[in-house]
């Protein structure tokens, strides 16, 4: 029975009918339900014998196949109809397909939305940081300094001092580097990789808002004198 249930199957599973199979083909196929290559043997040589299978002979070897006598086979304007239906089923799967993701999107979208609890931790947070804006707009509005004097003096003196180090060491680099580089056969730009140099713009720097600050402390200074 497990034998004969196989050779329908194959049948009726595989895009081409009656493919014919030797009994190694069955045996490898039922091995799981532990019937050994004898009784596979034994058991298509009784249905061929039967009449409920077919076989030929290839010298030593058996071929068998399922017999179609056993199958319904649609005539053409059945063949017509079926393949109406198939191509009507094909179009609802698509249809249902489309609504499943359209309703999976939906899921998704919901899901990356707040929680309530979510929503009110937030509304939280963005009050207590409205609160401190609002508390250090009112202190500017009523004339307080939030910087000491001399605090504001020692930063734009350090301010001032870095940046007119940056600036005369980029010049002294230049000028070195120009001395280096201008009778030199290498490209430069191989030749600054070589030696591990790195310019501003090679670390996203650039000195010249820095120039321009620098320029604006001096003549807020000027005119306070």
């Amino acid at each position: 029975e497990r034998v004969l249930r196989h050779m329908k199957e194959m049948m009726i599973s595989r895009t081409e009918q009656n493919r014919p199979l030797n009994s190694q083909n069955v045996a490898d196929a039922l091995q799981k339900f532990s019937l050994k290559k004898t009784a596979v043997q034994k058991g298509l040589d009784a249905l061929a014998d039967s009449g409920q299978i077919s076989f030929k002979e290839y010298g030593k070897q058996k071929i068998y196949l399922a017999r179609q006598d056993q199958f319904d086979i649609p005539n053409g304007e059945e063949l017509e109809e079926m393949k109406k239906a198939n191509s009507k089923l094909q179009e609802e799967l698509a249809e249902q397909k489309k609504i499943t993701s359209e309703v999976e999107s939906e899921i998704k979208g919901l899901q990356s939305n707040l929680t309530l609890d979510e929503i009110r931790s937030k509304e939280a947070r963005l009050q207590s940081e409205v609160q401190e804006m609002e508390e250090k707009l009112k202190k500017l509005q009523s004339g307080v300094i939030l910087v000491k004097p001399e605090d504001k003096k020692i930063i734009e003196e350090t301010f001032s001092e870095k940046t007119n180090q940056w600036r005369k060491r980029k010049r002294m680099f230049k000028e070195l580097w120009d001395n280096i580089t201008e009778n030199s056969p290498k490209d430069q730009k191989e030749f600054k990789e070589e030696l591990g140099l790195e310019y501003d713009e090679d670390v996203d720097v650039n000195f010249q808002p820095y120039s321009e600050m620098l320029a604006s402390l001096n003549k807020r200074r000027k005119v306070s004198r």
